[in-house]
């Protein structure tokens, strides 16, 4: 979950060593977005801001190769062990070190709302880069997202309260439904999923690179 400025990176270095207490409020959420991306034996999953790690060792279940990404050396100090195909890249997600159409899915679990419009465009524009050019190929995206459920007002200070906390890395820490960068960016979504409850409220969203198909948006 590293933001993209040096103070930012600073800031998620330090607090590497206490971020895996809240990984429960993701796990829901996250567990979401893996059954979403379906990675099979034969793909290689990319996780941008893979942070310490938690999309990398719920995966582990699921006989996929992965790379998980993060600009701070702590976060990724403190992921823990990973199976034998699993590695990991210290690289900044809007520049990452990987051949074009590396990944057949991409996973971006709690960064965008962190991000300024240009930053989150450039996120997106490296992950559909990432991406093998096949319709079957799919980013899966996790967001903060109250919705209009009725605890959107508390979530919605609460978010408020901790990017007033820690400006350097949460300064534009607030709720984001992607869809419009995910178009802007040239994918699809055909797959929309809010999660209100267990965790932090989220919304998870798959696209796709076009098929010249109308998207579903079902709630699977």
């Amino acid at each position: 979950m590293a933001g993209t400025d040096p103070a930012s990176v600073r800031t998620w270095d330090r607090l590497a060593g206490s971020y895996g207490r809240q990984e429960r409020r993701e796990q829901h959420a996250v567990d979401t977005a893996l059954r979403l991306a379906d990675p099979g034996p034969r793909d290689t999953l990319v996780d941008l801001a893979t942070g310490t790690g938690l999309v990398l060792r719920r995966l582990a279940a699921r006989p996929a190769q992965a790379v998980g990404v993060d600009r701070s050396a702590a976060m990724l100090a403190h992921v823990g062990p990973l199976s034998d195909d699993t590695r990991l890249l210290r690289a900044d997600a809007r520049d990452v070190p990987l051949p074009d159409g590396h990944a057949d899915v991409v996973t971006i679990s709690y960064l965008l709302h962190l991000l300024s419009p240009a930053d989150r465009a450039a996120v997106l524009a490296e992950a559909r880069r990432l991406l093998r050019p096949d319709p079957a190929s799919r980013l899966v995206t996790v967001t903060v997202w109250t919705g209009r459920a009725p605890p959107a007002r508390l979530a919605g200070r609460v978010l408020a309260a901790a990017a007033a906390a820690r400006p350097a890395a949460l300064g534009g820490l607030r709720p984001l439904d992607p869809t419009a960068d995910l178009r802007a960016a040239g994918l699809h979504v055909d797959r929309r999923v809010e999660l209100p409850r267990r965790g932090y409220p989220s919304l998870v969203l798959r696209a796709r690179l076009p098929a010249g198909r109308t998207p579903d948006l079902r709630t699977p």
